[in-house]
């Protein structure tokens, strides 16, 4: 028990409680029932990662992950995944697929095969879409090649094609596209620092100036998922990394938001160390965007759903948390969900979960 104290009250001390905002209500608390005929799921598809924004005909539309049933969950969206968008009258859908928003544009592009992890916010009259892609040499495997993962062919094609993840950006006038894509990532690794490895998992906040904070992950070897933030003056200007060491805590999955005084995260609580619960979601605030503070209570969101036919369920993941935000408040929490006993090798099926903030 002491060393379990000793360890959250480091986690405290190297997130800066002398920076800590004024306590918000709980995170979870604000929250209502999930809507359990609601958010985006696609017969055939996995389907991955919501991110919704209110467009310019007045309807919603979300940007998501989606890669072919056909192929193992994990294994397969590192070579298959693509983003597509999907449309619903209303913040909790349901969500209707409309269109693959990224073509893939061929291996000799750094985004050429693969896009996935979405997240779509607005800077003045432009769309920005973030995302991660990555590519490979010759053809993907194939589904029966995919079923061993342990295979030396697959560890090694996987290890080319996840090695290269990076974090891309592209913009449009219309949440209907064209979009225009970067042909070089916004944000690459640094040799010889704790990010050599990859760019991922992008977690933009556009401020009223127009710069952008914008908090992404990598990982460290023994160390697993880690935390680092840039930033941007502008749309257009080089991201430079404002913080050059990681966050000590072990999340992934970030999602930032600016409120009154300073910015707030909702992410995936890798090890359950933070909230008592493996994979639930945890709550920060930062009056800079560089030094976090755990909120108390630490947990944002539980896997186990309360349904709004008064249903409950512990689902196998409830992850990749976004946000939909307007006129400055938080209106829908959206979270990738499988179902199964947890772990990504074991979910029979997936699809995007839409959860209401109390009114």
């Amino acid at each position: 028990m002491l060393s379990r104290i000793l360890l959250l009250s480091f986690l405290f001390s190297v997130f800066g409680c002398s920076n800590n905002p004024k306590e918000n209500a709980p995170f979870i608390g604000n929250l209502a029932p999930s809507v359990k005929n609601g958010g985006f799921e696609m017969e055939n598809y996995w389907v991955w990662g919501a991110s919704v924004i209110k467009g310019e005909d007045g309807k919603y539309h979300m940007f998501a992950s989606r890669w072919p049933k056909d192929k193992p969950f994990f294994n397969g969206y590192i070579f298959y995944s693509e983003v597509v968008r999907a449309v619903a009258d209303k913040p909790e859908g349901p969500f209707t697929f409309q269109d693959v928003v990224f073509n893939k544009r061929g291996k000799d592009f750094w985004d050429g095969k693969v896009t996935h992890n979405p997240t779509i916010h607005k800077s003045g009259d432009t769309y920005l879409l973030f995302y991660i892609g990555t590519t490979y040499k010759g053809e993907g495997p194939t589904a029966e090649l995919l079923k061993d993962p342990l295979s030396d062919n697959i560890k090694k094609f996987k290890d080319e094609t996840y090695g290269n993840l990076r974090i891309g950006l592209a913009t449009s006038k219309s949440v209907f596209g064209p979009w225009e894509r970067n042909d070089e990532p916004i944000l690459q690794p640094r040799p010889g620092k704790w990010d050599d490895n990859i760019t991922t998992n992008p977690a933009p906040c556009v401020a009223d100036d127009g710069s952008i904070l914008l908090v992404y992950r990598s990982n460290i070897p023994k160390l697993g998922t880690r935390l680092g933030v840039a930033k941007a003056a502008k749309l257009g200007d080089p991201f430079v990394r404002i913080r050059d060491n990681y966050m000590e805590f072990h999340v992934e999955d970030p999602y930032i938001w600016w409120v009154d005084d300073h910015y707030e995260m909702i992410a995936k609580d890798q090890s359950g160390t933070l909230t008592d619960e493996y994979h639930a979601g945890v709550h920060a605030t930062s009056k800079n965007g560089i030094e976090w503070t755990v909120s108390k209570p630490a947990k944002a969101y539980s896997r186990n759903i309360v349904w709004d036919d008064g249903t409950t369920v512990n689902l196998g993941s409830f992850e990749r948390p976004q946000l939909l935000i307007e006129n400055g408040k938080p209106v829908c929490l959206y979270c990738a969900t499988g179902d199964g006993p947890g772990g990504f090798n074991f979910a029979n099926r997936t699809w995007n979960v839409a959860t209401p903030f109390k009114k």
